[in-house]
């Protein structure tokens, strides 16, 4: 079985290292749901919703 990934509960970015590369937090979790890849964060509308001003992947809730 396969451990699913961990995500910044601060800012719901997908993150491989030991801290977040956008808000230097180190508070993860591994329940979370839904996906979205952010190429332009300016000219998307889930981008504003979310919240997100640097491209990435991020999940789209987490507990």
């Amino acid at each position: 079985m396969t451990e699913r990934d961990k995500v910044c509960r601060n800012c719901r970015l997908f993150v491989k290292g030991d801290s977040c590369p956008i808000c230097n937090e180190s508070n993860f979790s591994r329940s979370w749901k839904g996906m979205a890849i952010i190429n332009d964060p300016n000219g998307s509308e889930i981008a504003k919703n979310l919240g997100v001003t640097v491209k990435g992947k991020y999940c789209l809730w987490v507990k």
